[in-house]
């Protein structure tokens, strides 16, 4: 498998883990307020808060996303820019990365984690659903 190829496969990677996070909160607080049992779910919860929370460690810590030094690192590999890969690599690159300052994304995934806190301890997970 080529170098550019697995890059592609590590950008993929780092949009599901984007879109759990994302989409994950977003059926969190429509799931609470709908009383949808599974929201409630404790290892879907606990993965999520963990996810997010790595995220936001990362940036506290001026940790580089390991996401995305592996598909730099590919991408130079396989002798392409940190763009070059294919068709849908390149989108979901795209939908991924965006120029702002560092201080617009640190403060953007803390105060997601924040939210994301937030919602564990308003609406805790458990281990079984109670009924509505």
């Amino acid at each position: 498998m080529g170098y550019r190829l697995l890059a592609d496969l590590v950008v993929a990677v780092h949009f599901a883990y984007v879109t759990f996070v994302v989409v994950g909160q977003l059926l969190i607080l429509v799931g609470v307020l709908r009383h949808w049992r599974w929201v409630r779910n404790v290892w879907f919860r606990v993965a999520h808060l963990t996810a997010i929370v790595i995220v936001a460690g990362e940036v506290l810590c001026d940790f580089p996303c390991p996401l995305t030094v592996w598909e730099q690192r590919l991408r130079e590999l396989g002798g392409t820019p940190t763009q070059g890969g294919t068709f849908v690599g390149n989108l979901l690159h795209d939908l991924l990365f965006y120029q702002a300052p560092e201080w617009v994304f640190a403060t953007a995934y803390v105060a997601f984690a924040l939210l994301v806190l937030a919602t564990f301890v308003l609406a805790p997970p458990r281990r079984k659903a109670l009924a509505p």
